[in-house]
């Protein structure tokens, strides 16, 4: 079952997409998100959980599904690509200082949504 439906995307106040290029994104970025998540949702229910922490959830998905959206790409090779552009005999690269601030693959947004949850914590658990 989806994380997310086209409905509670624009409930959620982001831009309107059409319901097919939404559902073309959704899987991905739903992975996106369970990855920085750690996959929480994969193990515990997402309708059972806090309010709070449900709506974060989601909102990171909406985020994340806008961010392709603008970006027109999905993966980290068609999101920094190209790193050279080459017009007749001229050929420009990007400098090591320019790769270094190559866009990601998780959207900023989604994060900053999660921030406050608990979704993020990395650290090792005391038994």
């Amino acid at each position: 079952m989806p994380y997310l439906t086209y409905d509670e995307y624009i409930d959620l106040g982001f831009p309107e997409i059409g319901e097919t290029e939404f559902n073309r994104l959704l899987p991905k970025a739903s992975d996106v998100v369970d990855s920085v998540t750690r996959y929480f949702y994969k193990q515990y229910d997402l309708e059972k959980d806090v309010e709070f922490r449900r709506e974060q959830f989601k909102k990171a998905i909406a985020a994340q599904i806008k961010y392709f959206d603008d970006l027109g790409a999905t993966s980290m090779h068609e999101i920094n690509n190209p790193l050279t552009v080459q017009i007749g005999r001229t050929q420009v690269g990007m400098s090591e200082a320019d790769q270094e601030s190559l866009n990601t693959i998780v959207s900023q947004d989604a994060l900053m949504y999660l921030q406050s949850t608990g979704l993020l914590y990395r650290g090792i658990g005391v038994i």
